[in-house]
């Protein structure tokens, strides 16, 4: 029996001696409180009773086994280590005994008679009557033990310290008291005998206990042993079997674990029918030790971007402790399934909530770490031949993924400052380059030497952000333009602001910056001079539009696009918010001309200012439909469209 953690002294009250082998102790009135509170509230689910136990009794041995290190008989003839759980219908009782290290008399009382260090008093005045229901507030108690009274009306533990003649035997009903008297057990070690509550017999059935068994404590380095009855013929007979795996997966060595063991391994804790996509098995050791395995499927399940839980499990000392470790995996992370197994890991007083602590921390990072290192590795592989239905083919593993968990590297880049650097490197984007899926470093790799920025432009679809005139002069000038089309990409490009040190430009934002030659600036400002008759007309008559109207260089086959301010939002940002339900003020926008096309010139040819203010607003519709927006007045749109088809 481990010593429950962090006890300092007994606190119990004066010892009364009900015998000469009896001993009575009086727990103190705060301590009765706690108690109270363990029994009556503690746990979200009372069948981690049996958890706490037998992590009790595989401490307990485990300080035996270090201990015969060094004194080779402490183990004496009884050198098999293990865990048995006994049930006993008639007396309706259930034993956790171990053959461990064993308690004193000094021990029992102290580790059992003590529920937590001093200061209990101070904590439970605080609380009111209300907030001693909400046991998130109860914080540093080492209670596991005492989990026991939610299922047992009283609890009797019988030990013998290991190199030792002397059993001493513990008993309470969790009422105020407990008594000490010496006892008799045929070998070293510890039973834990759970007189079992009426509502609590099922735990008398071989299934309830191989359920919780299998569920928390499967990978329990030690056996934990179990006698159940088989037919054997006309008669049934009794028989003890193992009924935890013993050895958990990842506490293997790389080398001894086969590509068919993690896939079954991986279905097993996910329940996906497919094999993993990739996996990382780790180790890491030093101030902290951790173990760990990470899979990346193949396929996202079909909540998974309404899901907010996390897919790792959390186990201490091969211990699970809960199937939603949200604390060590951030929410981007949720994708991910796997197991992760600290030595050292500090929990509250149900081991249900973590405590944010370095080493949470710690453990967090480290997750973060080696799925950003596989993921890496997936990129650096590109395509490669792989056996698929049975086939050889060439499979990009990580376009793969990308097209099945994009969306949540996006998320981290957003959310996840401290990652956003490596995360960078991991996104894919369409571009004017090809087809194909394109990484930052390979776009600025491909850049001309006179390109200073990364060019994009944001649409609703592949087609209308090709066909945007926005990008017209950038392709003309032979600059790769990225082409954005989830919802996200903007925001993700706002959060990284520049790659490699160059800056990310809109196509769609403020003057493009492009590369010119003086007799070019003195052309656009010709043009711009020329046209400021146009361009002032055409503001009076789109002022409730546009902000301004001025000469570009950014379109050469169109008339007319618009343009959001330098650091304003995009249109299409507007119109993603919008549909998302929020309220967003219409901001103006400059609509910009192309001085050399056809239609501008016939612009300035136009008297007839009623006229004039048709074709302006005419070009503006189209500028909203060339991007991907609805003219305000379809109807009137509709109406000059059917004028102008007139006249022609």
């Amino acid at each position: 029996m481990r010593p429950v953690a962090i006890l300092v002294a007994p606190i119990v009250g004066p010892t009364q001696t009900m015998s000469a082998t009896t001993e009575k102790h009086v727990f103190q009135a705060e301590v009765n409180e706690v108690l109270s509170l363990v029994v009556n509230s503690l746990y979200s689910h009372r069948e981690v009773f049996l958890r706490e136990l037998i992590s009790n009794a595989a401490d307990a041995i485990d300080q035996l086994n270090f201990k015969a290190l060094t004194d080779h008989t402490v183990l004496g003839e009884d050198k098999e280590l293990r865990i048995e759980l006994i049930r006993d219908d008639a007396a309706g009782t259930l034993t956790i005994r171990d053959n461990g290290i064993g308690m004193t008399r000094e021990e029992l009382i102290s580790h059992l008679g003590t529920i937590a260090r001093s200061g209990s008093k101070k904590l439970m005045q605080s609380l009111s009557a209300e907030q001693k229901k909400d046991l998130t507030l109860i914080g540093q108690f080492g209670v596991g033990f005492y989990s026991s009274f939610l299922v047992a009306d009283s609890v009797t533990v019988v030990s013998r310290k290991a190199g030792s003649d002397d059993v001493w035997v513990w008993e309470s009903q969790a009422k105020g008291d407990f008594e000490v008297r010496p006892g008799e057990r045929a070998g070293r070690g510890t039973d834990v005998i759970l007189r079992l509550k009426e509502d609590a017999k099922d735990y008398l059935n071989e299934w309830p206990v191989r359920e919780v068994v299998s569920k928390y404590s499967d990978y329990v380095r030690w056996p934990i042993r179990m006698e159940v009855e088989r037919s054997g013929g006309d008669e049934k007979k009794r028989e003890w079997t193992t009924i935890n795996q013993a050895r958990a997966l990842w506490t293997r060595a790389k080398s001894e674990v086969d590509d068919a063991q993690h896939h079954e391994f991986y279905k097993s804790l996910s329940r996906d029918w497919n094999p993993p996509l990739a996996w990382t098995h780790f180790k890491v050791e030093g101030a902290h030790e951790l173990t760990g395995l990470l899979y990346v499927p193949q396929k996202a399940p079909f909540d998974v971007v309404e899901r907010r839980k996390s897919g790792v499990k959390l186990f201490v000392k091969r211990v699970f402790i809960m199937d939603d470790a949200q604390e060590i995996v951030p929410e981007w992370l949720r994708f991910v399934r796997g197991v992760v197994d600290s030595e050292d890991l500090p929990l509250n007083v149900s081991r249900e909530i973590l405590q944010q602590d370095a080493t949470t921390r710690f453990i967090k990072k480290q997750v973060v770490g080696k799925t950003l290192t596989l993921l890496e590795e997936l990129a650096a592989e590109g395509e490669q031949e792989r056996e698929v239905d049975g086939e050889k083919t060439k499979v990009d593993r990580y376009l793969q993924f990308w097209g099945e968990f994009g969306r949540f590297i996006k998320e981290g880049v957003y959310h996840d400052v401290d990652a956003r650097d490596r995360l960078s490197k991991l996104l894919r984007f369409r571009s004017t380059k090809n087809d194909g899926w394109h990484g930052l470093q390979a776009y600025v790799a491909r850049m001309p030497s006179e390109q200073k920025a990364i060019y994009y432009v944001a649409a609703d679809s592949l087609a209308t952000a090709k066909s945007s005139p926005h990008i017209e002069s950038l392709q003309k000038r032979g600059c790769e333009v990225l082409l954005l089309t989830d919802s996200i990409d903007e925001w993700i490009i706002d959060a990284l602001r520049e790659f490699d040190e160059k800056a990310f430009v809109s196509a769609s934002k403020g003057a493009l910056d492009l590369p010119e030659t003086d007799e070019q600036k003195q052309q656009k400002e010709a043009k711009q001079k020329e046209l400021t008759p146009v361009t002032d007309r055409m503001q009076k008559a789109l002022d409730q539009h546009v902000k301004t109207v001025r000469v570009t260089d950014r379109l050469t086959d169109s008339p007319a696009c618009l343009v959001s301010d330098e650091h304003g939002m995009s249109a299409r940002q507007e119109r993603v918010l919008r549909d998302a339900g929020h309220e967003v003020p219409t901001q103006k926008r400059i609509l910009e001309l192309n001085a050399d096309h056809p239609v501008v010139k016939k612009l300035a040819e136009l008297s007839d200012e009623t006229t004039f203010g048709d074709w302006s607003a005419l070009l503006y519709d189209q500028a909203l439909l060339a991007e991907g927006s609805l003219p305000s007045d379809p109807a009137a749109f509709s109406r000059r469209l059917t004028a102008l088809m007139n006249r022609a």
